[in-house]
Protein backbone atom coordinates (compact mmCIF):
# COMPACT_ATOMS: atom_id res chain seq x y z
CA UNK A 1 0.00 0.00 0.00
CA UNK A 2 2.87 2.39 0.76
CA UNK A 3 4.28 1.76 -2.74
CA UNK A 4 1.41 2.63 -4.41
CA UNK A 5 1.02 6.03 -2.11
CA UNK A 6 4.92 6.61 -3.09
CA UNK A 7 3.97 5.99 -6.73
CA UNK A 8 1.39 8.49 -7.20
CA UNK A 9 3.54 11.07 -4.97
CA UNK A 10 6.44 10.67 -7.47
CA UNK A 11 4.05 11.68 -10.29
CA UNK A 12 2.67 14.70 -8.21
CA UNK A 13 6.22 15.79 -7.55
CA UNK A 14 7.08 15.22 -11.34
CA UNK A 15 4.22 17.37 -12.46
CA UNK A 16 4.92 19.98 -10.75
CA UNK A 17 8.34 20.46 -11.55
CA UNK A 18 7.02 20.64 -15.33
CA UNK A 19 4.44 23.03 -14.39
CA UNK A 20 7.84 24.76 -12.52
CA UNK A 21 9.65 24.58 -15.53
CA UNK A 22 6.91 25.69 -17.74
CA UNK A 23 6.47 28.63 -15.88
CA UNK A 24 10.03 29.76 -15.66
CA UNK A 25 10.04 29.29 -19.43
CA UNK A 26 6.93 31.74 -20.06
CA UNK A 27 8.77 34.41 -17.64
CA UNK A 28 12.01 34.42 -19.71
CA UNK A 29 10.78 34.17 -23.17
CA UNK A 30 11.15 37.43 -25.22
CA UNK A 31 7.72 39.26 -25.38
CA UNK A 32 5.93 38.94 -29.27
CA UNK A 33 5.28 42.23 -30.39
CA UNK A 34 3.30 42.87 -33.64
CA UNK A 35 5.18 45.32 -35.70
CA UNK A 36 3.89 49.24 -35.66
CA UNK A 37 3.64 51.81 -38.43
CA UNK A 38 6.94 53.00 -37.33
CA UNK A 39 8.58 49.67 -37.66
CA UNK A 40 6.97 49.33 -41.11
CA UNK A 41 8.37 53.09 -42.20
CA UNK A 42 11.77 52.18 -40.96
CA UNK A 43 11.62 49.23 -43.03
CA UNK A 44 10.72 51.11 -46.06
CA UNK A 45 13.29 53.54 -45.66
CA UNK A 46 16.11 51.28 -45.54
CA UNK A 47 15.09 49.44 -48.73
CA UNK A 48 14.60 52.86 -50.55
CA UNK A 49 18.27 53.76 -48.91
CA UNK A 50 20.21 50.16 -49.79
CA UNK A 51 18.37 50.17 -53.39
CA UNK A 52 18.57 53.25 -55.30
CA UNK A 53 16.01 54.24 -58.02
CA UNK A 54 16.54 54.79 -60.30
CA UNK A 55 18.97 52.96 -61.08
CA UNK A 56 22.69 54.14 -62.04
CA UNK A 57 22.53 53.18 -65.77
CA UNK A 58 19.23 55.26 -65.71
CA UNK A 59 20.53 58.01 -63.88
CA UNK A 60 23.85 58.10 -66.28
CA UNK A 61 21.78 57.93 -69.24
CA UNK A 62 19.46 61.09 -68.34
CA UNK A 63 22.22 63.01 -67.73
CA UNK A 64 24.20 61.88 -70.93
CA UNK A 65 21.01 62.08 -73.32
CA UNK A 66 20.91 66.15 -73.76
CA UNK A 67 24.47 66.06 -75.20
CA UNK A 68 24.12 62.77 -77.50
CA UNK A 69 22.99 63.69 -81.18
CA UNK A 70 22.29 61.54 -84.74
CA UNK A 71 24.78 62.01 -87.12
CA UNK A 72 23.49 61.48 -90.73
CA UNK A 73 25.81 61.71 -93.74
CA UNK A 74 23.90 62.25 -97.22
CA UNK A 75 24.76 61.69 -100.86
CA UNK A 76 23.74 63.84 -103.20
CA UNK A 77 21.24 62.93 -105.74
CA UNK A 78 22.49 63.97 -109.50
CA UNK A 79 18.55 64.25 -110.58
CA UNK A 80 18.15 67.74 -108.66
CA UNK A 81 16.43 70.37 -109.87
CA UNK A 82 17.65 73.01 -112.02
CA UNK A 83 17.16 77.04 -110.68
CA UNK A 84 16.03 79.86 -112.22
CA UNK A 85 18.89 80.49 -114.40
CA UNK A 86 19.23 77.22 -115.47
CA UNK A 87 21.98 76.12 -113.48
CA UNK A 88 21.89 73.13 -110.74
CA UNK A 89 20.55 74.66 -107.64
CA UNK A 90 21.88 72.67 -104.66
CA UNK A 91 19.02 74.18 -102.41
CA UNK A 92 17.09 72.05 -104.95
CA UNK A 93 19.29 68.84 -104.98
CA UNK A 94 17.86 65.81 -103.54
CA UNK A 95 20.33 64.14 -100.67
CA UNK A 96 19.74 60.46 -100.13
CA UNK A 97 20.93 59.25 -96.59
CA UNK A 98 24.09 56.83 -96.56
CA UNK A 99 24.89 55.96 -93.34
CA UNK A 100 24.30 56.72 -89.63
CA UNK A 101 26.36 57.48 -86.26
CA UNK A 102 26.34 58.98 -83.17
CA UNK A 103 27.93 62.33 -81.80
CA UNK A 104 28.57 64.16 -78.63
CA UNK A 105 28.18 67.60 -77.74
CA UNK A 106 31.38 68.83 -76.36
CA UNK A 107 30.94 73.04 -75.96
CA UNK A 108 28.03 74.58 -76.08
CA UNK A 109 28.21 76.58 -79.04
CA UNK A 110 27.84 73.31 -81.23
CA UNK A 111 31.11 71.54 -81.11
CA UNK A 112 30.42 67.46 -81.57
CA UNK A 113 33.01 64.97 -81.46
CA UNK A 114 32.24 61.73 -83.54
CA UNK A 115 34.47 59.43 -85.76
CA UNK A 116 35.86 60.01 -88.83
CA UNK A 117 34.58 57.43 -90.58
CA UNK A 118 31.24 58.04 -89.71
CA UNK A 119 31.31 61.50 -91.97
CA UNK A 120 34.15 60.97 -94.33
CA UNK A 121 33.92 61.72 -97.46
CA UNK A 122 30.16 62.82 -97.02
CA UNK A 123 28.70 65.74 -99.33
CA UNK A 124 26.82 66.82 -96.85
CA UNK A 125 26.33 65.88 -92.91
CA UNK A 126 23.30 66.30 -90.97
CA UNK A 127 22.99 66.54 -86.74
CA UNK A 128 19.62 65.81 -84.65
CA UNK A 129 19.71 67.05 -81.57
CA UNK A 130 18.02 65.51 -78.33
CA UNK A 131 15.32 68.03 -78.82
CA UNK A 132 14.46 66.78 -82.38
CA UNK A 133 15.95 70.18 -84.34
CA UNK A 134 18.13 69.47 -87.41
CA UNK A 135 21.20 71.09 -88.34
CA UNK A 136 24.17 71.36 -91.35
CA UNK A 137 27.51 70.60 -89.83
CA UNK A 138 30.86 70.27 -91.11
CA UNK A 139 33.72 69.06 -90.48
CA UNK A 140 36.09 71.53 -88.79
CA UNK A 141 38.98 69.35 -88.06
CA UNK A 142 39.93 65.63 -88.12
CA UNK A 143 42.55 63.33 -86.79
CA UNK A 144 42.91 60.18 -88.26
CA UNK A 145 45.36 58.35 -86.26
CA UNK A 146 42.89 58.09 -83.30
CA UNK A 147 39.49 57.95 -86.24
CA UNK A 148 37.78 61.23 -84.69
CA UNK A 149 36.53 64.39 -86.39
CA UNK A 150 35.36 67.38 -84.75
CA UNK A 151 31.93 68.60 -86.55
CA UNK A 152 30.36 72.58 -86.24
CA UNK A 153 26.45 72.66 -86.60
CA UNK A 154 25.21 75.36 -88.22
CA UNK A 155 21.92 75.58 -85.95
CA UNK A 156 21.81 74.56 -82.45
CA UNK A 157 19.20 74.36 -79.64
CA UNK A 158 19.75 77.71 -77.71
CA UNK A 159 19.32 75.58 -74.45
CA UNK A 160 22.29 72.96 -75.88
CA UNK A 161 23.79 70.82 -72.71
CA UNK A 162 27.89 70.05 -73.30
CA UNK A 163 28.84 66.67 -72.22
CA UNK A 164 30.84 66.30 -68.83
CA UNK A 165 34.26 64.96 -69.82
CA UNK A 166 36.47 62.75 -67.29
CA UNK A 167 39.91 61.89 -67.03
CA UNK A 168 40.11 58.23 -68.31
CA UNK A 169 42.80 58.26 -64.99
CA UNK A 170 41.97 55.91 -62.41
CA UNK A 171 39.52 54.29 -64.68
CA UNK A 172 39.82 50.22 -63.92
CA UNK A 173 38.56 47.06 -65.59
CA UNK A 174 35.61 46.07 -64.06
CA UNK A 175 34.32 49.60 -63.85
CA UNK A 176 30.82 50.24 -65.16
CA UNK A 177 29.89 51.59 -68.32
CA UNK A 178 27.76 52.76 -70.77
CA UNK A 179 27.33 52.83 -74.54
CA UNK A 180 24.76 55.55 -76.01
CA UNK A 181 23.66 55.87 -79.70
CA UNK A 182 21.90 54.71 -82.56
CA UNK A 183 23.02 51.38 -83.41
CA UNK A 184 21.00 49.95 -86.50
CA UNK A 185 19.97 54.14 -86.87
CA UNK A 186 17.56 52.65 -83.63
CA UNK A 187 17.63 55.03 -80.86
CA UNK A 188 19.08 57.06 -79.03
CA UNK A 189 19.65 53.56 -77.29
CA UNK A 190 21.57 52.19 -73.90
CA UNK A 191 23.44 49.55 -72.86
CA UNK A 192 25.86 49.00 -70.11
CA UNK A 193 28.74 46.59 -69.17
CA UNK A 194 32.04 46.99 -68.00
CA UNK A 195 35.81 48.32 -69.08
CA UNK A 196 37.51 45.16 -70.01
CA UNK A 197 40.75 46.09 -70.68
CA UNK A 198 42.96 49.32 -71.32
CA UNK A 199 45.94 50.25 -73.81
CA UNK A 200 44.41 47.87 -76.42
CA UNK A 201 45.64 48.12 -80.03
CA UNK A 202 42.74 47.66 -83.02
CA UNK A 203 44.17 47.39 -86.70
CA UNK A 204 41.00 49.04 -88.69
CA UNK A 205 38.80 47.30 -90.43
CA UNK A 206 40.30 49.12 -93.91
CA UNK A 207 43.56 47.86 -92.59
CA UNK A 208 44.72 51.66 -93.01
CA UNK A 209 46.05 52.23 -89.21
CA UNK A 210 46.47 50.49 -85.83
CA UNK A 211 44.10 52.48 -83.56
CA UNK A 212 46.49 52.30 -79.83
CA UNK A 213 45.83 53.20 -76.79
CA UNK A 214 42.06 52.21 -76.82
CA UNK A 215 39.53 51.01 -73.94
CA UNK A 216 37.99 47.84 -73.87
CA UNK A 217 34.67 47.51 -73.32
CA UNK A 218 31.38 44.68 -73.40
CA UNK A 219 28.81 47.18 -73.40
CA UNK A 220 26.92 46.14 -76.64
CA UNK A 221 27.65 48.33 -79.31
CA UNK A 222 26.67 47.74 -82.80
CA UNK A 223 26.69 49.94 -86.49
CA UNK A 224 25.57 53.66 -86.04
CA UNK A 225 26.69 53.56 -82.17
CA UNK A 226 30.47 55.13 -83.66
CA UNK A 227 31.12 58.41 -82.55
CA UNK A 228 29.05 58.39 -79.47
CA UNK A 229 29.98 58.25 -75.95
CA UNK A 230 31.50 55.78 -74.11
CA UNK A 231 30.03 57.01 -69.93
CA UNK A 232 30.71 55.87 -66.70
CA UNK A 233 27.90 55.60 -64.16
CA UNK A 234 28.50 59.32 -63.04
CA UNK A 235 27.24 60.34 -67.08
CA UNK A 236 30.72 61.18 -67.69
CA UNK A 237 32.28 61.08 -70.97
CA UNK A 238 35.88 58.77 -70.23
CA UNK A 239 35.40 57.75 -74.15
CA UNK A 240 34.35 58.26 -77.74
CA UNK A 241 33.31 54.59 -79.12
CA UNK A 242 34.60 53.86 -82.33
CA UNK A 243 35.24 50.14 -83.40
CA UNK A 244 33.58 46.45 -82.56
CA UNK A 245 35.63 43.10 -83.11
CA UNK A 246 34.39 40.09 -84.55
CA UNK A 247 36.21 36.91 -85.62
CA UNK A 248 33.53 36.36 -88.36
CA UNK A 249 33.98 39.67 -89.87
CA UNK A 250 30.30 40.48 -89.64
CA UNK A 251 29.08 44.19 -88.28
CA UNK A 252 27.52 42.87 -85.17
CA UNK A 253 28.79 42.95 -81.59
CA UNK A 254 30.49 39.57 -79.68
CA UNK A 255 31.23 41.62 -76.36
CA UNK A 256 34.47 43.19 -77.68
CA UNK A 257 34.28 46.66 -78.50
CA UNK A 258 36.61 49.86 -78.32
CA UNK A 259 37.09 53.48 -77.21
CA UNK A 260 39.18 56.45 -77.38
CA UNK A 261 40.12 57.65 -75.10
CA UNK A 262 38.84 61.18 -74.35
CA UNK A 263 41.88 62.90 -72.90
CA UNK A 264 42.63 62.20 -76.83
CA UNK A 265 39.55 63.39 -78.53
CA UNK A 266 39.08 66.34 -76.33
CA UNK A 267 42.43 67.77 -77.66
CA UNK A 268 40.66 66.96 -81.57
CA UNK A 269 38.10 69.46 -80.19
CA UNK A 270 40.87 71.90 -78.75
CA UNK A 271 39.46 71.09 -75.14
CA UNK A 272 41.80 70.68 -72.01
CA UNK A 273 39.58 69.90 -69.48
CA UNK A 274 42.03 67.57 -67.38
Amino acid sequence: MLARHDRVLLVLCSVLVCAMLFAAYEATRPEVRLPTQRDIDAAVKHTLVNNVFPSEESRAYARIRPSVVRVTQYDADEKGEKGEKGEKDDKNVKHQPRGVGTGVVVVDKGIILTNLHVVAGAPRIRVQFANGLESDAQVINEQPENDLAVLQAANIPDDLVPATLRSTQGLQPGDKVMAVGFPFNIGPSASSGVISGLHRNYMSQEGERVLANLIQFDAAANPGNSGGPLVTMDGQVVGIVTAILNPNEQSTFVGIGFAVPIESAAAAAGESPF
